[in-house]
């Protein structure tokens, strides 16, 4: 049976991608983006199997409105991805409180938004399927993108206890954590915080490594097969890294904060005292 998409950040990118990918196959999406302009050409290409539709996900009761409006259309929702965001370039000492502010207003609330807006929908039809775009920065985290780390890390958190907590009605809950791709997320989609002169000795020790990144880039068509696989999976997974890296980049992070609880382990049975 053909599934119905709800997709947040349609325009360009993963987003648009998966919508493609999903039409193709003869599945019906409703598209969403801050300007309803970009999606043009998907309608101009899939007539009826699109609803078009602007939305900015910072604002709750538009969330709220389009979500109904989406169901009321194809009269179901098979799966919601969150994909819209960005990244927030910057130093923590670097990031005013507006760009901090409004990072969290976009990744994280803007995700829990369309969550909260859907499940209703999803608990009455007894099945479905959130799609929640984090990162490989979901899991890791680097100097001079913190504040897009704890997006994605907050994301992260309340998506598995989301996951617990709505399994037994039928909702099935996975995070999909990219590494580097070929895409405009490091470009016109970020922001970045005015510079302070202190940070650049840690921005130059990091010209490096971005630039070993920056040629490994995965292919962000190759995701649209991906992502079929995954809400096509009878048991499809809570996490699940896409491109090549990230795998090994976490054994070595796992395997190194297990060291170091290890290596502090007494200090901790210490600090929990002896009282009953």
């Amino acid at each position: 049976m053909a599934k119905v998409w709800f997709i947040t950040g349609t325009s360009k990118g993963f987003g648009r991608i998966w919508a493609e990918a999903a039409l193709d196959r003869g599945d019906q999406v409703v598209a969403t983006a801050r300007n309803v302009d970009t999606l043009a050409g998907l309608a101009d290409t899939y007539g009826g199997s699109v609803l078009a539709m602007a939305l900015d996900v910072t604002d709750k009761p538009a969330v709220d409105a389009t979500i109904a409006a989406a169901h009321a259309h194809f009269g179901r929702l098979d799966v919601v991805v969150n994909n819209a965001g960005y990244g927030l370039f910057g130093a923590i000492e670097e990031v005013s409180e507006q760009q901090a502010r409004a990072q969290i207003e976009t990744n994280v609330f803007g995700a829990l938004w369309v969550t909260q807006a859907a499940l209703p929908i999803l608990r009455e039809q007894g099945s479905g399927h959130i799609i929640q775009v984090s990162s490989i920065g979901g899991v890791q985290a680097f100097p001079t993108i913190g504040l897009y780390h704890a997006s994605k890390w907050a994301l992260e958190g309340f998506s598995q206890s989301l996951a617990g907590e709505v399994a037994d009605f039928g909702i099935k809950v996975t995070l999909v954590e990219p590494t580097g791709y070929a895409t405009d997320w490091g470009g016109p989609s970020s922001v970045h915080a005015e510079p302070i002169a202190a940070y650049a000795p840690v921005r130059e020790r990091l010209t490096g490594s971005a630039g070993a990144i920056r040629r490994r880039r995965g292919d962000p068509q190759a995701t649209g097969p991906a992502i079929l696989e995954i809400v096509d999976a009878a048991n499809p997974p809570l996490r699940v890294f896409f491109g090549d890296g990230p795998l090994e980049m976490i054994h070595a992070e796992y395997a190194s904060r297990l060291a170091l609880w290890d290596q502090w382990g007494e200090l901790s049975v210490k600090a929990h005292g002896s009282a009953a």
